[in-house]
């Protein structure tokens, strides 16, 4: 576009999680039908959403295309996104892996123009969009405890990624448990002990003051995160703020001991 060849487009901050506005589900129906008609892109909805197709609709348009965007335009918000994923799926499942790569980089231009705090992952599905300080801590820490040997900490991270992205509601306190679980498997890993990450925090070679750091975020965290009450919730700031941090002190620590 005229906008992005010329350096006048910039990246809108995310405004939005909890929502599918209009204009985002029109462009996600238009990006499908780059690669699959009319038809096909009903028969992939109909099947994630359990429904029956009409089969008094028969020409493509306006009959079919009126039929899906009067579905995509009237399901919740967070059904939108199931949608989009069963596209994902039925593309790769009838076109291929070429088409597939080019849906779901146009869906990823269209959540970053749109300001949607999503983003499409291969394997991983749609997954929560954060800032480019949080996107690149938890990518990072995930590709240095890998390289690392560290399977069992950088699947923590996956799985508080995944409980901040779960659909419709984020499950917060399992995101900061799983936060706290790949800090506490990776001062494991380093230490060769099975002690908590409380006793461990002043042993794993962090310079002071960043491991008093480290135990006090362990203690909030575990409030948050490990003793779960109605009055003891963490919001999402703050989970996906644990999961920043815990990305972050990961990679550190994982990168210093090779």
């Amino acid at each position: 576009m005229f906008s992005k060849r010329h350096g006048f487009a910039t990246v809108p901050p995310i405004q939005f999680r909890h929502d599918a506005p209009g204009g985002l589900r029109h462009a996600v129906i238009q990006a499908a039908y780059e690669h699959l008609s009319y038809s096909q892109i009903r028969t992939s909805i109909c099947r994630t959403l359990y429904l029956v197709p009409n089969q008094g609709n028969w020409s493509e348009i306006p009959n079919i295309r009126d039929e899906v965007e009067d579905i995509i335009q009237g399901v919740e918000w967070y059904q939108v996104y199931d949608v989009i994923e069963g596209l994902v799926v039925f593309i790769e499942g009838t076109i291929g892996y070429a088409a597939t790569e080019g849906f779901a980089d146009r869906v990823n231009m269209i959540f970053s123009d749109t300001g949607a705090g999503w983003q499409f992952v291969a394997g991983d599905g749609i997954i929560i969009r954060g800032d480019g300080d949080f996107e690149e801590a938890v990518a990072s820490s995930r590709d240095s405890l890998l390289q690392t040997g560290y399977d069992v900490a950088a699947k923590e991270i996956k799985e508080a990624l995944g409980d901040l992205s779960r659909r419709p509601d984020p499950d917060l306190t399992g995101a900061v448990h799983h936060a706290l679980g790949a800090l506490e498997a990776t001062a494991r890993y380093i230490t060769g002990s099975n002690d908590g990450l409380a006793k461990l925090a002043s042993q794993i070679g962090l310079p002071k003051p960043l491991d008093q750091a480290l135990e006090k975020m362990w203690g909030f965290a575990s409030n948050s995160g490990r003793h779960v009450s109605p009055t003891n919730q963490p919001t999402p700031q703050q989970a996906q703020l644990i999961v920043h941090l815990s990305s972050a002190y990961c990679r550190y620590l994982a990168d210093t001991s090779k």
